[in-house]
């Protein structure tokens, strides 16, 4: 469910460092929370976008919701397959649904990725808080 070669970000990103870009995407855990996706708002190529801010908006049958970046930087593609086909994140959210590749302003930020253990971890921590209370 967690690919190990990869790390991810309290935001719920995956990042798959390529030396000074990184290709970044949706944790499958999101894609479940949000359900079947419909529409991606993303940025252009040459935008740039700050660690912790809002880069896209994604859509789903439930919801809007902004996808937060993990890393700052500069955007050098986008996946403008998901423009056609929204639904590859559901299908396979380490590959074909992958977001934005980004180059990166300041390489140091990768120090507050996280491994696939302690991302295991948060997204348990955040099921557990979306969890309806029993009622007693």
């Amino acid at each position: 469910m967690y690919p190990e070669d990869i790390q991810y970000s309290n935001e719920h990103n995956w990042v798959r460092l390529e030396g000074d870009t990184a290709r970044i995407g949706i944790t499958d855990f999101v894609q479940q929370q949000m359900g079947d996706l419909v529409y991606f708002d993303l940025p252009k190529v040459g935008d740039k976008v700050e660690a912790g801010q809002p880069y896209a908006t994604m859509e789903s049958v439930k919801a809007v919701s902004d996808i937060n970046s993990p890393l700052t930087g500069e955007v050098t593609e986008i996946n403008e397959s998901l423009d056609e086909g929204p639904q590859q994140v559901n299908r396979d959210p380490y590959g074909a649904g992958w977001t934005i590749r980004l180059r990166l302003s300041d390489p140091s930020e990768t120090s507050r990725l996280i491994d696939v253990a302690a991302y295991k971890r948060l997204a348990e921590e955040t099921a557990a808080k979306r969890k309806p209370k029993a009622e007693g």
